[in-house]
């Protein structure tokens, strides 16, 4: 198996990135955005991961088979989302006695 080594720059330049990010985040939490706040949360921390596993875990040179391990934890991942986020979004259907 070959050795995929990235030159300093680029993981200079992706820490910079992330500190960009965390700074983004950081700011993002002191404006009143209304309900976008949690999306652009969630938008920045994904870039974040991204980041991260393509770059420091090395992802991008990673066999197919590592790859589809980790794009099945992410559709797994997704399908948790959308499950707890359909049961939130739907509490309010029914009316509950006493209330």
């Amino acid at each position: 198996m070959q050795e995929h080594a990235d030159s300093l720059r680029t993981y200079t330049l992706v820490f910079v990135a992330l500190l960009i990010l965390t700074a983004a985040t950081t700011v993002v939490a002191t404006i009143d955005l209304g309900p976008l706040n949690v999306v652009m949360a969630l938008a920045i921390a994904t870039v974040k991961m991204l980041l991260v596993a393509l770059f420091f875990m090395h992802l991008r040179h990673s066999t197919i088979l590592t790859k589809v391990v980790v794009g099945g934890g992410m559709l797994w991942l997704g399908i948790l989302l959308v499950l707890g986020l359909s049961d939130f979004v739907t509490r309010g259907w029914l009316p509950v006695p006493g209330k």
